[in-house]
């Protein structure tokens, strides 16, 4: 397995974390409806909007998995998905070098499919990632990813409007 790196601007990135003022905050419903309809469009198993902070992924939202409210950062998906300004997709982690040994992928989860794009805080730092996750392997062309963007977009939009 094969961490995300820890960047120079760690301070930096964690600031623009604390600045989003949504880290540990309750559930909230628009996000919720959110990441439910990126499950119903892409058919797939979860979706999740995430926060990483210094060692865990936190899930501010989640459709189609309960009862988790962070795992961590080490392990995370989302640490790398947040230095991809275009987005990341992994299509089979089981054939990707980074995570093909990741415990979510050999272990009882079981994880496949991941498509991730990068929420950013108020200076544009990744803070966090609005995901899709699947224990089968997807084909996720150009047409979704946009889709996929589209509806990152309005995640952000819904963490600027905490804030202001």
């Amino acid at each position: 397995m094969k961490p995300a790196p820890i960047p120079a601007n760690e301070a930096d990135r964690m600031a623009d974390v604390q600045a989003a003022h949504i880290l540990n905050t309750p559930r909230e419903e628009r996000f919720d409806r959110l990441t439910d309809l990126a499950k119903e469009i892409f058919g797939v198993n979860m979706a999740l909007i995430t926060i990483v902070d210094s060692d865990r992924q936190w899930f501010k939202s989640t459709c189609g998995l309960e009862g988790v409210s962070e795992t961590p950062r080490d392990a995370g998906f989302c640490a790398h998905a947040i230095f991809e300004p275009g987005g990341m997709v992994i299509p089979d982690a089981t054939k990707d070098p980074r995570f093909a040994d990741n415990p979510f992928v050999t272990g009882d989860f079981g994880l496949r499919f991941y498509a991730g794009v990068p929420l950013r805080g108020p200076s544009g730092q990744g803070i966090g990632a609005f995901c899709l996750v699947d224990q089968q392997p997807h084909e996720f062309g150009p047409h979704q990813l946009s889709i996929l963007k589209k509806l990152a977009a309005l995640v952000q939009a819904e963490v600027e409007r905490r804030d202001a």
